[in-house]
């Protein structure tokens, strides 16, 4: 077999190997707003949140408040036997004679008791009002948390679709640059079969080959990878394999800056710094409630009998009774050691925390939003650069490609203008991506991740 049949069927080989690998691919395309909605559906972590948020509301339920007064029952039962012996101690009856001695054998008292309490609170210096406005507060404390879950999951989301995105951009690239390394081989060979050009020229294009055919091989595998990197995020099977929308498209830049105006009232981690100011004045509100007086309504209704044996001077008995009881009782806890005192000074230094903790957080945030907006513009920069550079090294390659037909370039010198466009594609796809996702953080600092179309 001779050195062009060699190549063919290396060629042959590593295009069959090509075709069955991307055989195994389906061509389903995952768009962005599929993710997201698998996201939203599936992810654990949105999942945990929810349930979150759903016990949250349980708790701002008025069964939770403490307004319903509390009802009880009661019943109960006792048993009793005796056996007694009466002794008169030599004492006469009517007709002189001594008295005998009574005596009662297993006599048998039963009773039984039933009732029903009722206890209601009728005011407690408003400690349950704040207690439930406080319940409220912490529902809408729990909603922004499992909001920013949904933010951060969201990012993390886009982080690997627009990797796979990425990885299917460059694995394009690749299968490109194989092709044509497969084409230099075969017209090499065909020129060395006629004397134009020596071996080496050869050589160097089934080396080329190789390479290639490796680094496509090498990118598929990475692809797949992402795909079970993204799947594992959507929860859903590991092997589901698809393609993704590579198509990516920028805010402008005035809506951009118009939503960093405003980012103080829309950011979620500000809003979650101001409800828990909120939640901390009910608190200090709650705590003033303990020097108030307590107002409580009591009622009950009893039923009872009692079944009594016969004894030594009486007959046996069958009671019952009914009773209806209610009252009313004021509680005023005038001095309690000190704890009502020491527990509204803690609830005002607690708000007062927060309060610096919010000034801390708005200094955090604005510093953020001022270095991703500056991320977002250099990394835009970054890619209208690259876009300009492929077309420059684009430009480079082709008249590589005729100077190496004309025969005025050695293939060293076209493998390094090819090389040149690679890289310059694989970079411009890299820029794209990091532009798009510094975006999106932009966006989630200013509270408008959730509000965007994909």
């Amino acid at each position: 077999m001779n050195r062009k049949q060699i190549i063919i069927v290396a060629l042959l080989v590593v295009s069959a190997f090509a075709k069955a690998y991307s055989q195994e691919i389906p061509r389903q395309t995952l768009s962005k707003d599929e993710a997201v909605s698998l996201m939203l559906e599936n992810n654990f972590g949105i999942q945990l949140a929810e349930k979150q948020v759903a016990i949250s509301e349980n708790n701002t339920s008025i069964l939770n408040a403490g307004y319903l007064p509390s009802l009880t029952g009661n019943a109960g039962t006792n048993f009793d036997r005796t056996s007694s012996t009466t002794d008169f101690g030599g004492a006469t009856g009517a007709d002189g004679n001594p008295r005998p001695n009574i005596e009662i054998d297993a006599a048998e008292t039963t009773r039984y008791n039933a009732s029903i309490n009722l206890d209601y609170t009728l005011f407690d210096g408003l400690g349950r009002y704040y207690n439930y406005k406080q319940l409220q507060e912490q529902y809408n404390l729990t909603q922004l948390e499992a909001r920013e879950t949904i933010e951060n999951t969201m990012l993390q989301l886009f982080s690997v679709y627009y990797e796979v995105a990425r990885i299917e951009e460059n694995v394009g690239v690749l299968e490109q640059a194989l092709r044509i390394s497969k084409d230099r081989a075969i017209r090499a060979q065909y020129q060395f079969d006629y004397g134009q050009v020596n071996k080496l020229q050869v050589l160097n294009a089934e080396v080329d080959i190789t390479t290639d055919s490796i680094n496509v091989l090498n990118a598929r595998q990475n692809l797949r990878n992402a795909q079970r990197d993204l799947n594992v995020v959507l929860n859903r099977d590991l092997e589901n394999t698809f393609i993704t929308d590579t198509t990516v498209t920028f805010i402008n830049e005035l809506i951009i800056d118009g939503y960093i105006e405003q980012a103080p009232q829309n950011n979620v981690t500000l809003q979650q710094s101001e409800q828990d100011i909120i939640i901390s004045d009910y608190q200090i509100k709650g705590a003033k409630a303990l020097f108030l007086p307590t107002i409580g309504l009591t009622g009950s209704y009893g039923w009872n009998r009692s079944n009594n044996p016969a004894s030594a001077f009486f007959p046996s008995t069958t009671a019952t009774s009914n009773s209806l009881t209610a009252g009313a009782s004021l509680r005023w806890n005038i001095f309690d050691g000190g704890r009502s005192i020491v527990a509204l000074k803690n609830a005002k230094i607690f708000r007062e925390s927060q309060e610096l903790l919010k000034l801390q957080l708005e200094q955090q945030v604005r510093r953020d939003i001022s270095n991703a907006k500056g991320d977002y513009k250099n990394a835009l920069a970054i890619y209208a650069l690259q876009t300009q550079n492929v077309l420059t090294n684009e430009d480079n390659f082709k008249r590589s490609q005729e100077r190496l037909k004309l025969g005025q370039i050695t293939s060293v010198e076209f493998r390094q203008a090819q090389l040149n466009l690679l890289n310059a594609q694989v970079t411009k796809n890299a820029a794209k991506y990091t532009a798009k996702l510094t975006e999106l953080q932009v966006l989630q600092l200013t509270g408008q991740l959730l509000n965007i179309a994909f």
